[in-house]
């Protein structure tokens, strides 16, 4: 029975909050289940049912959900200097994570960059893994499963930066994202937004 690996991520366009990156094993049994339930790309589903469907998959599919704090995000990013590369590395652990104790045949993540780029962070769990990349992976069931995840764990830890910060944090990166900025700079410091926030967006010299 052929299995592969579905990999996406969330978070990569917006300013505030981590990127979390999440990848889901599924065979013809598991497709069936997870089409069944109505799972499909994240973007067409809204956030309340994310988190209902993320129990569904979590249920009854390998997984693995590698979320990057903003403060590890920038350390990384000051170090790689590429968000190609960065994904690759997040899409990479993900994958090895699952190969390390489950076979699989490949795996499969939306096109942005050269597949290499994921080949090379591979460790020796999924080395030998096919890996493909295809525009609209998201229409594959377990890059749409994995979307998924990556939103769910996504939108719970903006939760819980609101939470810890008493400031509401806008996705994307409109006005209302720098106004939300200039709050928190004014609440905390310049120095403490690169907790919340990617600072090589150029929204982060505008505000």
């Amino acid at each position: 029975m052929i299995k592969h690996i579905g990999v996406d991520e969330s978070g990569k366009g917006d300013f505030f909050g981590p990127l979390c990156i999440a990848g889901v094993l599924v065979d013809e049994k598991i497709e069936k289940l997870f089409a069944d339930a109505g799972i499909k790309d994240s973007k067409k589903i809204s956030d309340k049912k994310i988190l209902e469907l993320e129990k569904i998959i979590k249920a009854n599919a390998v997984n693995s959900v590698v979320a990057v704090s903003n403060w590890k995000y920038n350390e990384l990013y000051a170090k790689i200097g590429n968000l190609n590369r960065l994904l690759a590395w997040g899409h990479a652990r993900a994958i090895e994570n699952i190969c390390e104790k489950n076979q699989c045949d490949y795996a499969l993540s939306d096109k942005f960059g050269d597949e290499r780029l994921i080949q090379h962070a591979l460790m020796k769990n999924g080395r030998n893994i096919e890996l493909r990349q295809m525009v609209r992976a998201e229409s594959d069931i377990a890059v749409a499963a994995a979307s998924i995840l990556a939103r769910a764990a996504y939108v719970r830890k903006m939760a819980e930066m609101e939470q810890a910060y008493g400031v509401k944090f806008p996705k994307g990166c409109s006005q209302l994202v720098k106004d939300a900025a200039k709050e928190f700079i004014a609440k905390y410091g310049k120095e403490k937004l690169k907790e919340v926030c990617k600072t090589h967006f150029k929204t982060y010299n505008e505000v």
